[in-house]
């Protein structure tokens, strides 16, 4: 790491004399090249007090940085995605990290707000309110209580909330694989290997007679918001999954940390990247391959672990994970998809997260899609305005939905038969807009596989 881009273990990172000089250099370059000026509220927002300034960004004052601070949703389009000042050029501009750092510092000094620890607690939330599911949903959707939220919590009221799901994925994972595992092999819960700590908390999968690949085996970072929310992602991915002959485990895991890395709070995102590491390593040992099916959480594991641990251990898990649709696909290209599709796909329109472009993995989750008989797929690729927690916020929320306006445009030109998104947050975004249903493309996958029946 160079001090223009230094690392949370560098002194430099914390230092905020160098992290407000850092800023009006980068200011100072984006201002002369404003190639993005229309994707947030952050960058309308620093050209225009520039402009006010007579473009003299030395005269920029700390409310001016902190502005831009708060504006910035981590989409992190601006950086590796539209920016051309990324490293290898000598500008060395990553803004998304800037903008982490410079979160991070002001939660050293200010510290973390309560609303920022209790929102970014989605393993606790989750825990808590999948236990009340019915009651926690209901009471969301009345006025009175979404009034008091916004009053105590600062969420805002008219914010279309993820459900929480009686019955958690862990909990359905771990049901099925009871039903399954008939075997003593299917039992033990491993390939000949001694019980462990970790294995004791994991119940791995049976394959299916297709019969095994050389990349058959998955240990499955399922997400906080399937585990808790998006249960049925979660079960189409193993049936998918499953019916291509790829054994699947669930590993113990926590939620990825972007929600607490997002809002500065790296000490909860270190613990949190420190534990995850630490389960996946062993099945990584063992011949798995890191999958996830949110956008997020595949950025966290291969780009930001390696960033705020620094050790070879992160880089391991890093280099061996994948995103879900990045992994069936590659399936594909090795001629092991099976493709005994017994439904149509219909039009779809594929909304294409943020965080999957800044991974620059192409459009395999489009590619996915059109390998469906019966399929048109219309790709939209601006963001969806939602980014984690960001758009819950009372004061952010109508921003939001602005910036969110070109992709739900296009959803409606469309008039698709099936909206979908990998990013189910961005799918709750849209569905609070036009008022689509939005589903992730493995459902779709499996429908179109015929598999899978709810039990």
């Amino acid at each position: 790491m160079t001090e223009r881009l230094p690392s949370p273990a560098q002194p430099v990172f914390w230092d905020a004399k160098a992290l407000e000089q850092e800023q009006r250099r980068v200011f100072d370059v984006c201002q002369g090249c404003r190639r993005c000026f229309n994707l947030c509220e952050a960058f309308p927002a620093m050209f225009q007090r520039i402009d006010e300034l007579d473009g003299e960004v030395d005269r920029l004052g700390a409310r001016d940085l902190d502005r831009v601070t708060s504006l910035c949703m981590n989409c992190n389009v601006c950086g590796f995605v539209m920016c051309p000042y990324t490293p290898p050029h000598q500008f060395e501009i990553d803004f998304p990290r800037l903008m982490i750092r410079a979160k991070a510092v002001g939660a050293k000094q200010r510290g973390v707000s309560w609303r920022d620890r209790l929102l970014s607690d989605t393993d606790r939330l989750g825990k808590l309110n999948s236990r009340l599911a019915p009651l926690v949903n209901r009471l969301t959707r009345t006025r009175l209580v979404r009034l008091l939220m916004e009053w105590l919590l600062g969420v805002h009221r008219d914010r279309r909330l993820p459900p929480y799901v009686v019955t958690t994925f862990p909990q359905l994972f771990l049901s099925r694989r009871q039903a399954k595992q008939t075997a003593p092999q299917a039992a033990s819960g491993s390939r000949g290997m001694g019980a462990s700590p970790t294995e004791k908390l994991s119940f791995s999968g049976i394959s299916s007679p297709q019969g095994p690949h050389s990349n058959s085996r998955v240990a499955l970072f399922s997400s906080c918001l399937v585990d808790y929310s998006y249960a049925e992602i979660g079960r189409a991915a193993v049936d998918v999954l499953e019916h291509n002959g790829v054994e699947v485990a669930l590993p113990p895991q926590q939620c990825c940390g972007m929600p607490s890395m997002s809002v500065g709070d790296l000490p909860s995102a270190v613990r949190k990247a420190t534990a995850n590491v630490a389960a996946l390593l062993p099945w990584i040992e063992r011949g798995y391959r890191i999958v996830t099916p949110m956008p997020s959480c595949s950025l966290m594991l291969r780009k930001e672990y390696p960033f705020l641990l620094g050790t070879p251990e992160a880089q391991r898990v890093a280099d061996q994970t994948s995103d879900l649709c990045e992994y069936l696909m590659q399936l594909h290209k090795d001629g092991v998809l099976r493709t005994d599709f017994v439904q149509p796909g219909g039009t779809i329109a594929y909304h294409l997260p943020c965080h999957l472009r800044d991974q620059k993995l192409g459009y395999k989750s489009r590619d996915l899609l059109a390998l469906i008989p019966g399929t048109q797929v219309q790709v939209i690729e601006w963001c969806s305005g939602h980014d984690g927690t960001w758009s819950l916020k009372k004061e952010y929320f109508p921003l939001s939905l602005k910036i969110g306006r070109k992709v739900f445009d296009r959803v409606e030109q469309a008039r698709p038969d099936l909206v979908v998104s990998d990013c189910s947050l961005a799918g709750n975004q849209i569905a609070q807009a036009t008022g689509r249903t939005v589903g992730h493309p493995i459902e779709v996958l499996r429908r179109a596989y015929g598999i899978g029946v709810k039990d």
